[in-house]
């Protein structure tokens, strides 16, 4: 993973911003991670140097590569509502988390707070409850900070880095 700058962030912002790197790197079997708002737009991500697509309103197809956190935020997105929206069908309560296996790979999406989600993409040998384990560590540790104006601040840090750098 490359490292995002966090200059000129608050302590919070620079929390967070470890607390992705240091689950992307100490767990093995994730591919990519994304932190994703309410309304869906991706606020962290465990490759930042291949969100071009987050940043910018092309109709044409993403610039990332299949699978990158640009491209999982969308996933995690459409499948957060698709799982609010029936929970509230079949009135069970708050969805927590889900996870879908393929042959190939492994999606997990777990609630983090006011609607933010944190989606990780796993590879096909992961060890899916180590990921789900340390995915609800990060949950535990982030949903508390992750406010309405730290999420404003991770959104327009993550507008204002240089596109296509690193690549």
């Amino acid at each position: 993973m490359t490292a995002p700058s966090t200059f000129g962030l608050s302590s919070e912002a620079r929390n967070l911003h470890w607390l992705l790197t240091n689950l992307v790197e100490e767990v093995p079997g994730i591919v990519s991670v994304a932190v994703v708002s309410s309304d869906g737009l991706l606020l962290l991500s465990s490759d930042p140097d291949r969100n071009e697509a987050a940043r910018t309103k092309e109709t044409g197809k993403p610039s990332g590569p299949r699978g990158s956190a640009a491209d999982l935020a969308t996933v995690v997105s459409g499948v957060g509502s698709l799982t609010v929206g029936a929970a509230r069908l079949m009135d069970y309560g708050n969805v927590k988390h889900t996870m879908v296996a393929m042959e190939e790979g492994s999606l997990f999406v777990m609630s983090i707070s006011d609607g933010s989600l944190l989606g990780v993409h796993g590879a096909a040998d992961c060890d899916m409850s180590v990921i789900a384990y340390h995915m609800a560590l990060f949950v535990g540790r982030a949903g508390h900070v992750l406010t309405p104006e730290l999420r404003s601040e991770l959104r327009q840090s993550l507008e204002s880095e240089p596109t296509g750098s690193g690549r």
